[in-house]
């Protein structure tokens, strides 16, 4: 795991944002391999260096994947930048294909976001890109390969090109006693066909009308011959890396308070996680600090999601810190948390029933600035169109696949408030991602909210969303669905400035 401590033991109160913000706010970290620490500028050495490489990962005991890594390492190694303070990175690609890496969540300029279809130059075979950036927003981030891997298994976030970044706020208050990283992730991917998804755990049902459209485009697509088109399963399961049982427990003592930043560092799968006897206080989603804390039994995130949650230590044993779903749990997907003075078997209760609802993370006020423009999405699938896989499409225009800068579908002008209404008429849940910039949810599955400030969204299965943006970062910007097949047969449209 990627864990640290402070030597701090302070009790604190969390009351609305500023402690929220302040929790927040870690000042070291501990894990074995890194990227190079900062150094002066002066001489012209880079700040970091990461090093995009084939590398064998041992997931469990006597069992070792060969996989494309960051440093040779997965996770790739925490960055840790501080928020306003320029940094240099040094990008090498020690293999045959071209890369990018995308820094997700951050406010950056085009040329360095790692998105093809904005511009951003890819890094060579066996070659090398220097960039400069100021890291902001502060909290909680993350990088990531973004190359199109279509049916290619080996390509794409199904590799280990995932790794976490944190961003130091200026103002650097953070009182916990410990302070953990975690990034979910499956391995060993292989190409089924597809089914009904699940979506008991989300809030909200279906619109009628969207489940209509969806439905009956399904029904042609079977008079027509055609099987439901292709999926990922996975054969491994891992967090950190490491199945479960397999590694170093998360140790902890008695009372303490400790910081878990989880990460869904998948490439297609939705993922929950839980810990028998214990309850998570969430603080910030995506990075951003709610506007209160919340308490909840079980974390879902959607692919690319994070969520930063303080868990009081209160209930000595050792225990499974895992995904809900028993089949996915059993594979890997977990982590031992063994309070001090504890021994024995890792202990797993079911968690009860928890329904996910967004809007539970706000205020029910609406936000008191009325967007400037409304833009309407509907999000729809046609089954099994290219090849077997599901070809996807925004306002009926698949993203193409022979391009990879598209024009660009939506036009914003600098420093207007935009509202995105997204309607999902397809049965898929969709998390859904704006690039370079963070978004304010302030409806989602028929309820009002405002104060939510994220950068991946998960809309339901025939369900509605709406969020609000400022256009505050010119250039071309890329909206997708940040599920790797969705994203790579069509679900993709570009902003720009006009």
């Amino acid at each position: 795991m990627t864990s640290s401590s402070s030597t701090r033991r302070e009790f604190f109160k969390i009351a609305g944002a500023t402690a929220g913000a302040a929790l927040i706010s870690p000042n070291i970290f501990a894990r074995p391999h890194f990227g190079q620490e900062p150094q002066a500028a002066s001489g012209g050495k880079p700040d970091y260096t990461l090093r995009i490489q084939k590398s064998l990962v041992e997931i469990g005991k006597d069992k070792l994947l060969s996989t494309t890594t960051y440093n040779g390492q997965f996770p790739g190694p925490l960055l840790r930048f501080r928020d306003g303070e320029p940094v240099t990175l040094a990008i090498h690609n020690d293999t045959d294909t071209p890369e990018q890496l995308h820094w997700h969540g951050q406010k950056v300029p085009t040329d360095v976001d790692g998105a093809a279809e904005e511009g951003t130059p890819f890094v060579p075979p066996h070659g090398m890109r220097r960039i400069s950036f100021i890291p902001q927003p502060s909290g909680f981030r993350f990088y990531h390969t973004h190359t199109r891997a279509g049916g290619d298994l080996d390509r794409g976030q199904y590799t280990g090109q995932v790794g976490p970044v944190y961003i130091e706020p200026k103002s650097n208050p953070g009182r916990y006693d410990q302070e953990v990283f975690l990034t979910l992730k499956e391995f060993e991917p292989w190409i089924s066909r597809g089914g009904d998804m699940d979506q008991h755990f989300l809030a909200g049902g279906p619109i009628p009308e969207l489940k209509e459209r969806g439905e009956s485009s399904m029904t042609d697509s079977m008079k027509q011959g055609k099987a439901h088109g292709f999926e990922v399963n996975y054969r491994s399961f891992t967090i950190n890396g490491r199945m479960l049982g397999h590694g170093e427990p998360v140790k902890v003592k008695l009372g303490q308070r400790v910081l878990f930043h989880v990460l869904n560092g998948s490439a297609t799968e939705l993922r929950s996680l839980a810990l028998p006897g214990h309850t998570f206080s969430i603080v910030a989603m995506d990075g951003n600090p709610l506007p209160r804390p919340v308490r909840v039994p079980v974390l879902w995130l959607g692919t690319a999601e994070r969520i930063s949650a303080v868990v009081e230590m209160k209930h000595p044993g050792v225990w499974i810190l895992g995904d809900t779903a028993d089949d996915d749990r059993q594979h890997g997907m977990g982590i031992v948390v063994e309070y001090a003075g504890q021994k024995g078997k890792p202990q797993w209760v079911a968690s009860p029933h928890f329904h996910w609802n967004y809007a539970q993370f706000g205020s029910s006020a609406a936000h008191p600035s009325q967007p400037d423009e409304t833009i309407d999405m509907t999000f729809a699938k046609n089954n099994a169109a290219l090849e077997g896989f599901n070809q996807w499409t925004v306002n009926g225009i698949a993203y193409p696949d022979s391009q990879m800068m598209a024009d660009p579908q939506f036009h914003l002008k600098e420093g207007k408030r935009y509202r995105i209404r997204m309607r999902n008429a397809s049965d898929d849940i969709h998390p859904i991602h704006l690039h370079r910039h963070s978004f304010e949810l302030v409806r989602i599955a028929g309820q009002q909210t405002s104060g939510v400030i994220k950068d991946v969204v998960m809309l339901g299965g025939y369900q509605e969303a709406e969020v609000d943006f400022i256009a505050d970062n010119p250039g071309m910007t890329l909206f997708h669905c940040h599920q790797q097949l969705h994203m790579d047969f069509g679900f993709m449209s570009l902003f720009d400035y006009v």
